[in-house]
């Protein structure tokens, strides 16, 4: 795919930032290639989650923005047709979850993507920054929408206002990842969470997930109006009846997705 690699690993989809040479900054081609990664993991039904990670020593350098920027300001479309915005911010949601696994440098993008997705695994020699002020612009990826939602309204001004950088210990310590991992091991770990969400269910997960974020971004009431008919729908699928049965007969569950 030139900047993104693309592989799987059973029901896992491993899509990897594949531009070391330049810390793996975004420039436009990078997005869209990203966008349709993410729209094929969401397409191909034997995907039950993704892993986003990095080549190279850095997640993300954050955007390319002597190509990036002239193209927002001319309000182009970053992410082609039929792609899925791996920002979630603007046309098809995926429903299925991604793990992200950052290491080095995670700017910018790098937290925004964080953001997007649904686990984070840091190495633990990881920097963070999102120095978009002081570049004299704002960040339009989403972290002024979520990281507040993760960190605490207090905790994430600290770092937006700033644009200063923190180390993976405080990414840890405010909820922005939820585990660190020694350096060079932070794929594996990555990997066996997803594992982990992989033998699971995958219309219970991802029904989990979409009642998880109605939540967040509906509020509280509109996510209850539509949790019993959500739960009653599951309880007829062919998934639920096998996780019955291996509970039954004390067997690991054999789940197909329907």
């Amino acid at each position: 795919m030139g900047s993104i690699s693309w592989e799987k690993r059973g029901a896992v989809a491993l899509i990897g930032l594949d531009r070391a040479a330049k810390r793996n900054a975004f420039d436009r081609a990078m997005l869209a290639e990203l966008a349709r990664a993410y729209a094929t993991a969401e397409a191909d039904r034997d995907v039950r989650v993704s892993v986003l990670f990095a080549h190279g020593e850095h997640f993300t350098a954050g955007l390319d923005l002597a190509d990036v920027g002239p193209a927002v300001a001319r309000g182009e479309t970053l992410f082609p047709p039929g792609s899925v915005d791996p920002l979630g911010l603007h046309g098809p949601r995926r429903e299925k979850p991604v793990i992200t696994c950052v290491r080095g440098y995670c700017f910018t993008i790098g937290i925004e993507l964080l953001l997007a997705g649904d686990i984070a695994v840091a190495a633990r020699d990881t920097v963070f920054a999102q120095m978009e002020v002081q570049r004299g612009i704002m960040a339009f990826g989403g972290a002024t929408l979520r990281m507040h939602l993760r960190t605490g309204l207090g905790d994430a001004m600290r770092w937006l206002l700033t644009g200063d950088r923190f180390d993976a210990a405080e990414a840890y310590r405010i909820g922005l990842v939820q585990e660190l991992a020694e350096p060079g091991e932070e794929l594996a770990a990555a990997l066996a969470i997803a594992e982990r969400v992989a033998a699971q269910a995958p219309l219970a997960v991802r029904a989990t997930r979409a009642s998880a974020l109605q939540a967040v971004e509906r509020g509280e009431e509109a996510a209850a109006a539509e949790l019993l008919p959500a739960a009653r729908a599951l309880m007829g699928s062919a998934d639920a009846r096998e996780g019955l049965m291996s509970f039954v007969e004390r067997r690991p569950a054999r789940f197909t997705g329907e």
